[in-house]
């Protein structure tokens, strides 16, 4: 799998219409932001792992699949205590993000 599933946004995209898919989309990277911004200032405890399995659910239904695998594994490691490194997952993210930009635009373009 690549770092976008496109079959699983397309998906939601033509379930929800394009409009509400924008919507959707600009919310999930605004709370994607906030909490890899708390991840990259050091953010850890309960709060953290509500943040990060919450964070892992909209990156799942928006086809952000490898991110989801890593903040699972975050998930994981924050609930039992240990110490976890952000590096990692600050990459995906971005790589990510800048994959679902890409494929959106010509998406639209195509429409």
């Amino acid at each position: 799998m690549g770092v976008i599933d496109w079959d699983r946004v397309a998906t939601l995209r033509n379930e929800i219409g394009a409009d509400d898919f924008e919507e959707v989309a600009n919310l999930f990277l605004e709370e994607a932001e906030e909490v890899i911004g708390r991840l990259r200032d050091g953010a850890n405890g309960l709060r953290l792992v509500d943040e990060l399995h919450a964070l892992k659910g909209s990156a799942l239904n928006l086809g952000f699949g490898e991110l989801a695998v890593m903040l699972q594994d975050k998930e994981r490691r924050v609930a039992r205590g240990e110490p976890i490194s952000t590096d990692r997952i600050v990459a995906c993210y971005a790589a990510s993000r800048a994959a679902f930009s890409t494929g959106i635009a010509r998406m639209n373009s195509a429409a």
